[in-house]
């Protein structure tokens, strides 16, 4: 019998990544440059535009001072 398939959850992704923005005081200038992630792809990865590649979303958890598999969580 086939495992059933579940989909990520990205709105809860992107929830997250405005939530762990907001709680720092964050602005997406700030994000960006302390991430090396453009502000144009923090801000559609944050509002849905795209999911946003791997490899930012790692470099916004390194800014976070997360671990990839913690901010991934909300998946």
């Amino acid at each position: 019998m086939p495992y059933p398939v579940r989909e990520p959850n990205f709105e809860a992704l992107r929830i997250e990544l405005g939530r762990q923005r907001a709680v720092r005081g964050w602005t997406y200038d700030e994000l960006a440059e302390r991430s090396g992630v453009t502000r144009r792809t923090l801000i559609a990865m944050e509002t849905g535009t795209t999911n946003g590649r791997l490899d930012s979303w790692f470099r916004v958890a390194q800014a976070f001072d997360l671990d990839l598999g913690t901010l991934l969580k909300a998946l």
